[in-house]
């Protein structure tokens, strides 16, 4: 190979990488200049975001079975406290009854009481007794409280079932349930209202 092809390749080669150094340049200098203008006209410069173009809009699908599940076990703890409410005061009517020696006739027949049943069901209505204003409507919020769970959002669900219970069992007594029976309906409403309370919400007695 001759010198002057040597010395022709290396010119060559120099012409090309001042001409790639001059490209780069000029494109640097455009770039700067670019930005520069932007952030002249807003004061900032900043890049769109990735995957700004992949995100979309969150949907929510509603689960029916699921919410016909629950609502299926509201009405059915409903329907257990009502007729809990209907037993016990149905009960207590009838052991305030027999306290008192007053029996009315019932389906089954008339009824007498002994000295020993009538002893027994006057202890059992007294003040601290079994079926007693406080113990009985303690109870009935028990219950309340075990069929949800403690949760609050069932309170006025719950008191609605209590009333629909208690009317209930005064049909199936055949009118007004004795005093003791409505001493205690009013307890009851009293420690909704104070659950309601606790849990701040309003209360609808």
């Amino acid at each position: 190979m001759s010198v002057n092809g040597v010395t022709g390749a290396a010119n060559t080669y120099d012409v090309y990488q001042a001409n790639q150094a001059a490209a780069k340049t000029a494109e640097e200098k455009t770039s700067e200049a670019k930005a520069s203008e932007e952030k002249k006209n807003t004061g900032v410069v900043y890049e769109a975001s990735k995957d700004a173009d992949t995100k979309t809009a969150k949907t929510y699908t509603q689960n029916t079975n699921l919410v016909n599940k629950m609502k299926a076990d509201a009405e059915a703890h409903a329907q257990q406290l009502q007729n809990i409410v209907q037993q016990l005061m149905s009960k207590q009517g009838e052991t305030y009854n027999t306290a008192n020696g007053i029996w009315s006739v019932l389906a089954s027949g008339n009824f007498t009481v002994d000295a020993a049943t009538k002893a027994q069901a006057e202890k059992d209505i007294a003040e601290d007794g079994y079926w007693g204003v406080e113990q009985t409507s303690d109870r009935i919020i028990d219950f309340a409280n075990a069929l949800t769970g403690g949760d609050p959002s069932k309170i006025e669900e719950m008191r609605e079932a209590f009333k629909k219970g208690y009317k209930q069992a005064e049909k199936t007594w055949g009118g007004q349930l004795p005093d003791i029976s409505q001493r205690t309906y009013d307890a009851v409403m009293e420690k909704f209202d104070k659950l309601a309370e606790e849990a701040g919400l309003t209360t609808s007695n």
